[in-house]
């Protein structure tokens, strides 16, 4: 089976993702912030052990300060590596879901699938980048994987984000 849709820069997910998800937010005045890597998040309150997810998305303006989120941001979106794989699907999920995230999701390119986790229903979903992916912690925050800006491909050329692009 061929990877129909697997951009040549992996690096340009999150940056895609940011702005899809802050455009959708900004225009339905929603509460939450959102952060890009590097971005601490310090999970426990040992206050010295952090991790820094590909985006962050935090609802509670108090757990923010300085340094980063302190305590569990409410959304995180894992962009899998070769490298980061392991990790973004054992360690992470655990650490996510101890801490209190309310969904995670893992997208991963090699397997052209978005597996999200929302942790206060116990749902788990399993989605290709044909779909279109509802997300939890917003009533009109929709990501279309289909379309081929979502992805960072459209005719060679990066698209402007709209309001639009996400319904």
């Amino acid at each position: 089976m061929t990877n129909l849709r697997q951009p040549e820069d992996i690096s340009a997910y999150p940056d895609i993702f940011f702005q899809k998800i802050s455009s959708c937010i900004e225009t339905h005045k929603g509460p939450c912030e959102i952060y890009a890597a590097p971005f601490a998040v310090f999970l426990n309150q040992d206050d010295r052990t952090y991790v820094e997810p590909d985006i962050s998305v935090i609802c509670d303006p108090d757990k923010l300060d300085d340094r980063g989120c302190n305590g569990a941001p409410d959304w995180i979106i894992e962009i899998v590596s070769p490298a980061s794989r392991r990790m973004d699907y054992s360690l992470k999920l655990f650490k996510y879901r101890l801490a209190g995230v309310r969904e995670y999701w893992i997208v991963d390119p090699d397997k052209n699938r978005v597996t999200v986790w929302n942790f206060v229903t116990d749902d788990i979903g399993e989605y290709s980048f044909a779909d279109t992916v509802k997300a939890g912690i917003h009533d009109e925050l929709y990501l279309d994987f289909s379309q081929p800006d979502i992805l960072g491909k459209d005719g060679g050329r990066q698209t402007e984000n709209t309001a639009e692009d996400v319904r």
